[in-house]
């Protein structure tokens, strides 16, 4: 993490004002965590994009022969079907949840740079009498930085294409 510092550490001199620089070094080392998170995404939908089809395509399929099935009154063949389809949804599943997760392992590499700057500074919190550390409020900012990315993604060039490909995929 040392590699990383000088380049970091100007997140957090960016105006001049101890208080605002943390507030807004937060913030942007949220941001890009999240952004370094959604590449992330991309790139493994983009490699298991085929793989995610089939399962797709599976699970939809299993799902009508299911519905046949049970309209035409046979249980056996429902059950089996069934049985089938809920393994596909579960590879399905997971595998998107594994999608999913890959958007949260540049978290931890930017609260273990903010350990190292920051573990010993509370943001005093008026009237409450005890303080925020560095992680309640790297959250904080992480969650507005999410929102904010979110609103933007369908904006930016290359998250753009990613976006409307994956609302494509799922149509």
């Amino acid at each position: 993490m040392e590699w990383l510092d000088p380049f970091l550490i100007h997140f957090y001199r960016v105006t001049g004002y101890p208080l605002a620089d943390y507030l807004l070094g937060t913030f942007l080392m949220a941001f890009l965590a999240v952004f370094v998170g959604e590449l992330t995404i991309a790139l493994v939908f983009w490699v298991n994009r085929n793989h995610l089809k089939v399962l797709d395509d599976r699970v939809e399929k299993m799902n009508s022969l299911s519905a046949q099935a049970l309209h035409q009154g046979d249980e056996k063949s429902y059950q089996a079907i069934n049985k089938e389809g809920n393994e596909a949804f579960g590879q399905l599943f997971f595998n998107k949840f594994g999608l999913s997760a890959a958007a949260l392992w540049p978290i931890f590499f930017a609260l273990a740079w903010m350990q190292g700057r920051f573990a010993d500074i509370d943001l005093p919190l008026p009237f409450l009498g005890f303080g925020m550390n560095y992680v309640a409020l790297f959250i904080i900012c992480y969650i507005m930085a999410r929102t904010l990315f979110y609103r933007l993604k369908p904006k930016l060039p290359y998250f753009g294409s990613i976006h409307q490909r994956l609302v494509s995929d799922k149509e």
